[in-house]
Order: structure tokens, then C-alpha cells, then sequence
């Protein structure tokens, strides 16, 4: 594609009438060449629009793209007969002998210019037009869009924004094009006169009329048309010139062209070049793929559509919820919600996160609570029942004594008696029969000589369940006697005692030697030892006593292994507050180790 821009003369600055929309062309065969001719400057929004969308539009619609070309002629200056000859002689000379196949007019003037050499410039080339006018059909090989003003829609969308408003300040130029703008707006307002009271600010000098806006009364607005020339006789871009007025205005400002939003206005309901451009591609399109422009309609297009400027709504403090329906919400700021969603969804998600592992959290700690009162129940119920069953274990132990010692004395008061009366018996017996016969004799020894040894019997037994002087002796004593008793049992026993009290509580030296007792007769009977050391030590808070043997040894980690014995030991400790060690292994022998406090009983209640 090709496009070749060229700005003839010194051009006037022309209003974007926002009516002109270039439109995209189809070609079919070689490549067609296209002329655009606009009414207004090169820097007006329309130009602007028309030459940077057309070309895509038209390259786009035809196979093979579009060879395009663009003029600009100066409005102001086009009432001069000079000026249009000017012009024409300037077309001729730059485009010779080339043929277009398509030429696009955009607004009144370039349709004008057309439609006068129409036998001359474009005699053969069929002419495509946009206008906001109703236009003369007469043009042969023409066709177009036409998209009527509808100024009074402006103020129909003003008045639902503001429906307070009293009175209109009505802005216009004094170039010819401004007046033809005001007077199509004073026929379209009639209807409103009788809600409404309308000034005319036509034609004033910019001074004045700035003083004018600056103070304005309350319940009016602006509705700015176009100023291409002011009254003092300076010209003016029209969008500059309606950012100059928006600066200094104390009312708000409506207008019909969608290029004048963004620039201080609220809003209107305006033509949308971008809609114009559309309708004008589509209507050369048709020409450029063959049809025939004179028998297309000249199609007529409501192009208006309502739009706001978010920023002025907040500006002017008007109610978002008066918006109508369909209306086009611009510029817009977004929210904290649209600003931040992300990151409030993320916050949100955490927070949730969060209070999902707190109400987690705070079940697992209530349910753990819960556990650990049940424990806490469960250890005050068992230490309980561990404190009945240490009271049950000495009561038993202390019935055991008290049954070994009635035990004792019924063997030592009473078969221990008899027996010596026996004994006694018998020796008489043996006296009488001496004068007898042998046998007689010999018979009445070997009774004496048994029922001695049975009266011996009884007193060692009788010893052995409950040492007489036990409780005078002293736990030493008591072991020393446990050493001699066996020691006749072919088992070499060695006892060791250093710092032990003289006195101690009964309990005390009566554990210590039913503990020694039951060890000795653990290491003869079921260790098989030879060889066992006893050693008592007093310390300065109690007894420890050592028992080691070189016997078979037990596995110390084994349930089997511990028998009533080992039982019986703990059951005597535990009241006195106690601890025993034992370490043994098979083939090792054993060790046992016992610390008696002093004063258990004492330390315990």
C-alpha cells in the first residue's frame, strides 16, 4: 500500500466536526487507487482519525490493498473562486494523467469542490460522501452516508443528569461554519424552551466571554457547539479552544462531538467518528468490488450514542445512578475493588487460610484439653489406685510379718515345747531301760537322737521366719546371721558392713533382711552360686546394700525372669521409698543393688 500525503498552501485550523469517518475500500483485480478529500485541517481530530484508520480499513478489505491518496482543503479560505481554482490546477498538476477509481468526500466543502468539477477533475470516478446535511442527489456515479445533527440529545441526556437545571449558556463562534452550527442548534431547542431559558454567548471576544463563564448562576450548564473564530477575529482550533473555556467555567460543559470527551466536558449524546468511518469503509467497498455507485442508496445513519466522562460526574458531584441505560461510561477510575482485587482475593484467601488453621487449631488445643484432662483424671484415679494398692502391699507384707512371727512363736512356745518334753521323755525313758535288752535301747537312742534333730529344725525355722532379735540387733547382725545359715550350705557367703546406724526404724532394718534373705535364697536355689558377697553401707540419708553372686545369671529384660521374689522385693521398697537395681545376664551372674532412706515413713507422710 501506498499513501501519499500533501498539504497545498497555508491551510486555516478546521473544527473536528467529528461527522467524518473514513471508510475501508475492497479491490478486486490490480490494485485500485483511492483520493480522499477532507473539509477540515490535517490536525483536526477527524483528519487525524481518517488517516490513521481509512488506510488499514481499505488494505484490509481488498486482496490486494489499496493505492491511497489523501488532500486537504482549507474551509476557510474555499469561499474564494481564486482559491478553488488554485486548488483544482494544483490536483492537476501532481496527479497528471492518473486514474482513480474511487474518490472519498468527507463534510460539505470536499462535496462541494467535487460536485463543481465533477466534469473535469473526477468526470469518470465514482465519488463516495459523508455528510451530517441533507445533500443533493443529482451527483451522477455518487452515493454516501448521511448521518443527521441531532443536537437536542444533548440536552435531553444534561437534563437526566441534571434535572434541576434551569437555564442553558449556549457557545458559539463567528466563522461561518460556527453560525450554520448555531442556527441548526436554535431549531433543534425549541422544544425545550418552555422548561429551559437559553443564552446565546455568539461571537464574543474570548476575554468576554471568559468572563461570563467564570461566573455563572447556579442550576444552568455550558453546551459548547464550535468556535473556529471568536469575535475579536481570532482563530482557534475548536478542542483547544474548548480546554481553555473547561479551565475557567463554573458550570458544567456538554457538547455533541465524542472528540471534545476527555476534554472538560460530561458528556452528550455524540456521533462516533469511529461509527462514520465504518459506515463510509463499507459503502466504498461496494463501489470498489464492482458496484455500480449510482444505483446505491444513499444510506442515512443515526450515529449518536450517549457518553460520560467519569471524572466530570465527580467533579460536578452528579449521581452516578441518574446515568441512563446504554450510556458509555469513559475514564473511569477503578475501584479499590478493581485496583486491588487480586490482592484482596489473596488477602481474603489467606485470612481464610488462616482462620481455618485457628478454628483448627483451637479444636485440636480443645480436644487435647479434653485428652489431657481424661489423662489428668486417669493418673489421679491410678495414683490412687496405686496408693491403695502400696496400702494393700503393706498391709499384706505387715500381715505376712505378723503371720511369720505367730508362726514363729506357736513353733517356738508350742511344738518347740513339746518336742522338749519329748526329748525329755525319752531320755528317761532311755535311763529305765538301760537295764533292758539292747535293741530296746538302741531304738530309744535313735528316737532321742531324731526328736533332737527335729527340735532343732523347729528353732532354726522359727529363727528364720521372724530372728528373734531382730529389732535389738541391728540390720549387720541380722545379715551376719543369714551368712552363717548359708554358709552351711556348701555356698562361701562374705558380709561387709561399714557406717551403719546403730538404730533404726524396725521397718527399715526388717526390709533390709528380708531383701538379703530372699537374694541369698535366689542365688543357692536358682543361680546355683558358690560364691556370694554381701555389703552394707550406711550413707547419710540411708542404707545401700550390694548383693552380687557368680551363679547362672537371668535376662534382667524379660518378663519370665521375674519371679514372686524379685515381686515380693519391689512390694517392701515401694512403702519405704526405695530403689532397686538389679543387672544380670545368663552365664554373668547377678548384681542387686537396694538404697533404704532412713526415715521413708517420715518423708512419705
Amino acid at each position: 500500500m501506498w499513501i501519499h500525503v500533501i498539504r497545498p498552501g497555508a491551510w486555516s485550523l478546521s473544527l473536528v466536526v467529528a461527522l467524518s469517518v473514513l471508510a475501508p475500500v475492497h479491490a478486486s483485480g490490480p490494485q485500485p487507487s483511492v483520493l480522499i478529500l477532507h473539509s477540515t485541517g490535517r490536525d483536526s481530530q477527524i483528519s487525524l482519525t481518517s488517516e490513521r484508520e481509512l488506510p488499514r480499513r481499505l488494505d484490509r478489505g481488498l486482496a490486494r490493498g489499496v493505492d491511497y491518496y489523501s488532500e486537504h482543503i482549507d474551509a476557510g479560505r474555499f469561499p474564494d473562486g481564486a482559491y478553488q481554482d488554485a486548488f483544482g490546477d494544483f490536483l492537476r498538476r501532481k496527479y497528471g494523467e492518473h486514474r482513480f477509481n474511487l474518490v472519498v468526500a468527507m463534510q460539505e466543502v470536499a462535496i462541494e469542490f467535487v460536485s463543481r468539477n465533477r466534469n473535469g477533475l473526477f468526470s469518470s470516478t465514482p465519488v463516495v460522501f459523508f455528510t451530517v446535511n441533507p445533500i443533493d442527489a443529482s451527483m451522477s456515479k455518487a452515493t454516501g452516508v448521511v448521518a443527521p445533527l441531532n443536537l437536542r440529545g444533548t440536552l435531553e441526556l444534561a437534563l437526566q443528569l441534571q434535572p434541576d437545571v434551569k437555564q442553558v449558556f449556549v457557545i458559539s463562534g463567528a466563522a461561518a461554519r460556527d453560525k450554520a452550527i448555531e442556527a441548526r442548534a436554535r431549531a433543534q431547542f425549541v422544544e425545550f424552551a418552555p422548561r429551559l431559558a437559553f443564552t446565546y454567548l455568539s461571537g464574543l471576544p474570548t476575554r468576554q466571554l471568559e468572563q461570563r463563564l467564570a461566573h455563572l448562576p447556579d442550576r444552568s450548564i455550558i453546551y459548547y457547539l464550535l468556535v473556529y473564530e471568536d469575535g475579536g477575529g481570532d482563530l482557534f482550533q475548536p478542542l483547544d479552544y474548548l480546554d481553555r473555556l473547561a479551565a475557567i467555567a463554573n458550570r458544567p460543559i456538554y457538547s455533541w462531538v465524542d472528540s471534545t470527551i476527555g476534554r472538560g466536558v460530561v458528556g452528550g449524546r455524540m456521533q462516533r467518528v469511529d461509527a462514520q468511518v465504518a459506515a463510509v469503509a463499507n459503502m466504498a467497498l461496494r463501489v470498489l468490488n464492482g458496484d455500480d455507485a449510482g444505483s446505491i442508496p444513499v444510506s442515512v445513519l443515526d450515529l449518536h450514542v450517549a457518553q460520560v466522562d467519569w471524572r466530570q460526574l465527580q467533579r460536578w458531584r452528579i449521581n452516578e445512578a441518574r446515568i441512563p441505560a446504554g450510556t458509555v461510561m469513559l475514564f473511569r477510575e477503578p475501584g479499590p475493588w478493581e485496583r486491588y482485587k487480586l490482592y484482596i482475593l489473596s488477602a481474603a484467601g489467606l485470612v481464610l487460610a488462616q482462620a481455618g488453621l485457628i478454628t483448627a487449631l483451637l479444636v485440636q488445643s480443645a480436644r487435647r484439653r479434653r485428652a489431657e484432662e481424661r489423662v489428668r483424671a486417669s493418673q489421679i484415679s491410678l495414683r490412687a489406685s496405686c496408693e491403695r494398692l502400696r496400702d494393700l502391699g503393706a498391709r499384706l507384707i505387715g500381715a505376712q510379718e505378723a503371720e511369720r512371727s505367730r508362726v514363729a512363736r506357736e513353733l517356738h512356745d508350742d511344738v518347740g515345747q513339746q518336742t522338749a518334753l519329748l526329748e525329755i521323755d525319752l531320755e528317761l525313758l532311755g535311763e529305765d531301760a538301760s537295764r533292758g535288752s539292747p535293741d530296746l535301747r538302741r531304738d530309744i537312742g535313735h528316737a532321742l537322737d531324731r526328736t533332737r534333730t527335729i527340735a532343732r529344725t523347729v528353732r532354726d525355722l522359727s529363727h528364720r521366719l521372724h530372728p528373734p532379735a531382730l529389732r535389738l540387733i541391728g540390720p549387720a547382725a541380722a545379715l551376719a546371721s543369714l551368712q552363717r545359715e548359708f554358709g552351711k550350705s556348701n555356698v562361701v557367703v562374705t558380709l561387709d558392713h561399714q557406717n551403719v546406724p546403730s538404730e533404726l526404724l524396725p521397718e527399715v532394718t526388717l526390709c533390709v533382711f528380708r531383701i538379703a534373705q530372699e537374694a541369698l535364697r535366689n542365688a543357692v536355689t536358682h543361680g546355683a552360686a558358690r560364691q556370694v558377697s554381701i555389703t552394707l553401707t550406711g550413707g547419710e540419708t540411708g542404707l545401700t546394700l550390694v548383693i552380687a553372686d557368680d551363679g547362672v545369671g537371668f535376662n534382667v529384660n524379660s518378663p519370665n525372669e521375674h519371679g514372686l521374689g524379685l515381686t515380693s522385693m519391689h512390694e517392701r521398697l515401694e512403702p519405704l521409698g526405695g530403689m532397686l537395681k538389679i543387672r544380670s545376664r545368663p552365664g554373668a551372674g547377678t548384681r542387686l543393688e537396694i538404697v533404704v532412706p532412713y526415715r521413708a515413713d517420715a518423708e512419705r507422710e
